[in-house]
């Protein structure tokens, strides 16, 4: 497979020479024009709002980084998330964003389909910046295949097929048939990540330096820390199970003359799905090349909850640095009452990060709220280059 950068011209996207990553950096004033398909929108009106947020650190180096940005859903992860992205590309990081939420955002935020699950390249940036956007349904099908052998479902089947049929009954404080049976929450989640990294092992997708990932809201994130232990635990008492009796199951059965072999491809294809799950938390714990970024908008709900998840991610040794406090007001001369409550609202949930114990410690960027919608590649660069300083 051969990857190519991308020339950006009025009409078209057109190949340029493969693998290269072009020197024109384009920049935006405060006030900018912005178009979609040629057509020009209102100009951006933005002041001084947003903070530094270690930018230089983020970009530097040529190894593998992974970013996955999280929080409450409507905060504008999806948006800072592929800001992000574009961001690195044009800073000459071949670069994949990733969306493993359920509902969708990042063709809507590209305005281009990048549906399918599959790489698509992202039109009109100006170096390799591809996207994915994975299917749920898909994952959550891929584990009940996993745990099921041909010509049955469900427990029973799957306990006949390692051998440990006599035992299913017996099994109970497992809690297997909610686990085989009902792929727990969080599954889609941490296989639609494991399936990118096994896209990044292939020879052809090794370019990619910068990965970002647009993940689901904070609930699904917080399932999503604790499933791969859990699993690990589950299923490793059921391989352990299956590995000690084994030598007695076939002595009874032969004493029968029932001896035969366990259908090997459960329990294989259970040890794939729990070695896939210890690489994704391995993954989020590699402080040397993953980060979470935790999206919030400045409300009291918005904040409080951020709190609990950063506590989370700490219980769970997950790497955070960064809070993006998304919608900020800018500065104003003259407000209506509207946004003079507004900004002490604001205002007074900034104060919260301040003072939260979880919070406190992370760098703090405040991204403007501004006065279009942040759709299409022009777009996702100004807005990346007012918050990703």
């Amino acid at each position: 497979m051969e990857v190519v950068g991308y020339g950006h011209s009025s009409n078209s996207l057109r190949p340029s020479h493969p693998l290269s990553l072009f020197n024109f950096r384009p920049t935006f004033s405060s006030a900018t024009f912005i178009s979609f398909k040629n057509q020009p929108i209102k100009c951006l009106q933005v002041r001084a709002v947003a903070s530094p947020a270690g930018f230089d650190e983020m970009v530097s180096g040529t190894e593998r980084k992974y970013y996955m940005l999280g929080g409450k859903g409507g905060v504008g992860k999806t948006s800072c998330a592929a800001s992000l992205a574009v961001k690195f590309a044009n800073n000459g990081h071949p670069t994949l964003v990733v969306s493993t939420d359920p509902a969708h955002s990042l063709s809507d935020s590209f305005a281009q389909d990048l549906a399918g699950g599959t790489l698509v390249p992202v039109e009109g940036s100006y170096s390799p910046l591809f996207a994915l956007e994975l299917n749920p349904e898909k994952a959550k099908e891929e584990f009940r295949s996993a745990t099921q052998i041909s010509g049955g479902s469900g427990i029973k089947d799957f306990m006949d097929g390692m051998g440990l049929g006599v035992l299913a009954e017996q099994l109970g404080e497992l809690n297997l048939g909610e686990l085989l049976d009902t792929p727990p929450p969080g599954l889609d989640e941490a296989i639609a990540i494991s399936k990118v990294m096994q896209f990044l092992e292939l020879q052809e997708y090794n370019m990619f330096t910068r990965i970002v990932f647009d993940t689901a809201p904070t609930g699904h994130t917080l399932r999503l820390l604790s499933l791969p232990d859990f699993l690990d635990k589950s299923i490793g008492k059921i391989l352990k199970l299956r590995q000690k009796i084994a030598s007695a199951t076939s002595a009874i059965k032969s004493v029968f003359g029932q001896e035969g072999t366990p259908k090997p491809d459960a329990a294989d294809k259970l040890e794939r799905l729990r070695e896939r799950m210890i690489k994704v938390r391995e993954l989020f714990r590699d402080t040397t090349s993953t980060e979470f970024i935790i999206v919030t908008i400045p409300t009291v709900m918005a904040i409080s909850e951020s709190s609990r998840l950063c506590a989370s991610l700490k219980m769970e040794d997950v790497p955070v640095k960064r809070l993006i406090a998304n919608q900020i007001l800018p500065p104003s001369a003259s407000d209506c009452k509207f946004c003079a409550m507004k900004r002490k609202d604001q205002s007074r949930a900034l104060d919260m990060i301040q003072n939260d114990p979880e919070l406190s410690s992370l760098m703090l960027v405040q991204a403007p709220l501004v006065d279009v919608e942040i759709r299409g590649v022009p777009a996702l660069q100004f807005l990346g280059d007012i918050v990703w300083k």
